[in-house]
């Protein structure tokens, strides 16, 4: 790994995991749910598979690493909801475009699996914009020690009606001008995924310093992608398609820097070079 996240894995994310393996210690017998919620650009995924490898490979733990992402709606599912809620719905990203029943049972099923039994785990592609055929999916045989869950909007919390009233970005102002667009999201929030994100034992919560400095990782991230593969390769957006894209996100995004760092079980804060500076704990 690059000598800069090198540090930070010593210094922030094995300490945390040797704090999480206590956790599981306490838990024993029961699969444990550990929950990382961090905005784009912020290492989700590398955390989760350190930990991971670093559990398997110091205490002999059997991990299973699910991604909100891979809950996705089908294609066919958020073309209904743009007919039939509002057409943002059809990008899939926001609370509301995952099919948390899928998500419930996935976890439940991980929880319970015993020796020698077998599930498969969603997994979506991305490249066509729909899931993997089923047996596609990867097979996980059990017991499972724990499961991560991440993802941008794991644990996220819904917010007052009253402050969805007035947009946070010009594609709120002009793409939801009557609001239904980010009602229908915090209304998924106060329902279903309440019920999903209960199943957490705990929560780990990457913390950029602000919402700017995700914007201008997206935007590296996409002019990275330009270099190597030249302008003409598909799927790269352009600045303007980036500042479109980063502006679903914007409002939940805010609204975990300002409070998750109050109910998370740990907090790393990032740098804006993406290296992990701070840990703390939040007393049991």
């Amino acid at each position: 790994m690059p000598e800069s996240y090198a540090a930070s894995a010593e210094n922030h994310y094995l300490p945390f995991a040797n704090w999480l393996h206590g956790r599981i210690g306490i838990a024993a017998g029961n699969t444990f749910v550990l929950g990382i919620n961090g905005a784009q650009g912020t290492g989700k995924s590398t955390c989760a598979d350190l930990i991971k490898e670093y559990l398997a490979t110091e205490h002999g733990l059997c991990t299973v690493v699910l991604s909100i992402d891979d809950l996705y709606r089908t294609r066919r599912e958020r073309r209904s909801l743009a007919q039939d809620v509002h057409p943002l719905l059809e990008i899939r990203g926001v609370p509301g475009t995952h099919d948390v029943t899928l998500g419930l049972r996935t976890i439940e099923q991980l929880k319970s699996l015993g020796a020698d039994s077998a599930i498969r785990i969603p997994r979506f592609d991305k490249s066509v914009d729909d899931r993997f055929p089923e047996d596609e999916w990867p097979l996980v045989t059990g017991p499972v020690d724990l499961v991560i869950f991440e993802g941008w909007c794991v644990a996220s919390q819904p917010c007052a009606p009253s402050e969805l009233e007035q947009p946070v970005n010009l594609l709120e102002r002009d793409e939801d001008t009557d609001a239904t667009w980010r009602a229908y999201v915090n209304e998924r929030l106060s329902a279903e995924y309440r019920a999903l994100f209960a199943m957490l034992d705990a929560l780990l919560f990457l913390k950029a310093p602000n919402f700017e400095v995700v914007y201008e990782w997206r935007l590296q991230q996409e002019h990275k992608l330009r270099a190597k593969k030249g302008s003409a390769a598909k799927g790269i957006m352009s600045d303007a398609e980036v500042a479109r894209f980063i502006q679903l996100y914007e409002r939940i995004t805010r609204d975990n820097i300002r409070h998750l760092p109050n109910v998370a079980d740990a907090v790393i804060e990032l740098d804006v070079d993406h290296r992990a500076v701070a840990t703390t704990f939040r007393e049991c």
